[in-house]
């Protein structure tokens, strides 16, 4: 009896892995337009599912240790969202929504090691921590900045750093003791933002005055500024910190700066020209830029992806030789991108 139990949990082993080892490496896109999320095959390009949200989503994020994607429903001008949609991008299928309250404009989202979850509440001057399994908020941590827009975290989980596009601010929060500990003017605009992976820096793009300010997370004082194309929107260093992917959404180019010499390697033009209707989108204003945001890099640091708001395309880097791969289509106004690689490994 004994052998036996062995051998069906062994073979139940068998059979789990077997299923985990053959789960698909998945691309997600939120598409503003259509209130939807693209589930994309990574390797593939090719559309697996789309799956319903609310309404005009702008940012995704992986949970910890899971292959669920939640989604911020952030709304628009006039109508402010307040809720986080949970997603299934296997099954490409909808398992729940987190509500925030009223006008809380969710936007910005990172998971932490204990599953939990920090969300940017633009509409409240707040960062909220939210658990998905309990679907509640369980913090608001308040910023007292105009505009808290993405966020980011330290490596350990211990503080984020949240951008305030109003008041050109970074606000570095205590995630232990749940509070702000100071607000740095960083520039005009500040709002995208990331750290290097030993922790050290944090960049940030300065969209109103073309720059990107970075922050010693130490001394919490700006160590030096670059100068970047225009309308800088988004950044995102490699996994190994050598390199950081800007996207400039005026000037329509993604922009590759070494880390350390702070220096400009190359600007990669999208080549792509905004579609007709976007005068109506989100990102106005900006002529027949495709208006380049999302970014997304691959944890091997091989290949990234950089969605074109205006022009409904996703592009896919090399990164090795800095050139484009393929253009890949999910639906309208694409901006926020997620990915789930290797049977759950992910980049945090």
């Amino acid at each position: 009896m004994k052998h036996r139990r062995c051998c069906r949990l062994g073979w139940l082993f068998v059979f789990v892995f077997a299923i985990r080892a053959q789960a698909a490496d998945l691309l997600i896109v939120l598409n503003k337009s259509d209130d939807t999320a693209s589930i994309l095959d990574a390797k593939t390009g090719v559309v697996r599912g789309s799956v319903a949200v609310g309404h005009a989503p702008h940012e995704a994020e992986v949970l910890a240790d899971l292959r669920i994607v939640a989604v911020s429903n952030y709304g628009t001008r006039e109508s402010a969202g307040h809720t986080l949609s949970l997603i299934d991008p296997d099954k490409a299928l909808p398992i729940g929504v987190i509500e925030l309250g009223d006008g809380a404009r969710p936007h910005g989202m990172r998971s932490l090691p204990n599953g939990q979850l920090i969300v940017t509440a633009e509409g409240k001057k707040e960062l909220l921590i939210v658990d998905p399994k309990e679907r509640r908020v369980v913090s608001r941590i308040a910023t007292g900045q105009d505009g808290s827009h993405m966020v980011v975290r330290s490596p350990d989980g211990k503080r984020a750093f949240v951008t305030n596009i109003g008041s050109g601010s970074v606000t570095a929060v205590d995630l232990v003791s749940k509070s702000a500990i100071k607000n740095i003017p960083t520039g005009q605009g500040s709002e995208g933002i990331d750290v290097t992976p030993d922790g050290k820096e944090i960049w940030v793009t300065n969209r109103a005055e073309d720059t990107i300010s970075i922050v010693d997370s130490s001394s919490l004082a700006i160590s030096s500024k670059v100068k970047a194309s225009k309308f800088p929107i988004r950044v995102k260093i490699t996994p190994d910190g050598k390199r950081a992917l800007v996207s400039c959404a005026q000037s329509g180019d993604v922009v590759v700066l070494d880390v350390a010499q702070r220096k400009e390697l190359k600007r990669i033009p999208i080549g792509q020209e905004a579609v007709s209707g976007s005068e109506n989108r989100l990102l106005s204003g900006l002529g027949k830029s495709p208006a380049p945001v999302g970014i997304l890099i691959a944890p091997d640091g091989k290949r990234a992806w950089v969605a074109s708001t205006n022009a409904d395309v996703v592009s896919e880097i090399n990164l090795e030789s800095l050139s484009w791969m393929r253009r890949l289509v999910a639906g309208k106004e694409p901006d926020g991108l997620a990915g789930i690689f290797d049977a759950g490994q992910r980049r945090l």
